[in-house]
């Protein structure tokens, strides 16, 4: 499970939106919005990078499949791990001796 946010959806777009539109710097953005610089930098980043302004970072689309992605393969190594020790066992109980039960 995802941690909070601590800047709602509304705000990012808000504080990027500004940022474009009146090319003010955005530590001035930042500060009268009650933003972190850093924070806010960041977000304008990747909304460059979602419309293809930038190309040195993942878009949003991809960073969600990579995400999905290694918890699939997680997963998978997770059963993996299982799937080897069943085999494991399996393999120890067939090459046991049988004992015939005395009557």
């Amino acid at each position: 499970m995802a941690a909070p946010r601590k800047y709602p959806d509304e705000l990012r777009e808000r504080a990027i939106r500004e940022v474009r539109t009146t090319g003010r710097p955005i530590a001035h953005v930042a500060k009268d919005l009650g933003i972190h610089k850093e924070a806010l930098r960041g977000w304008v980043r990747q909304a460059e990078v979602d419309r293809g302004e930038r190309d040195d970072r993942l878009t949003t689309a991809e960073l969600d499949e990579l995400k999905q992605l290694r918890r699939e393969n997680a997963e998978l190594r997770r059963a993996n791990e299982i799937l080897k020790a069943a085999s494991v066992f399996f393999a120890q109980e067939i090459d046991r001796p049988r004992t015939r039960p005395s009557r």
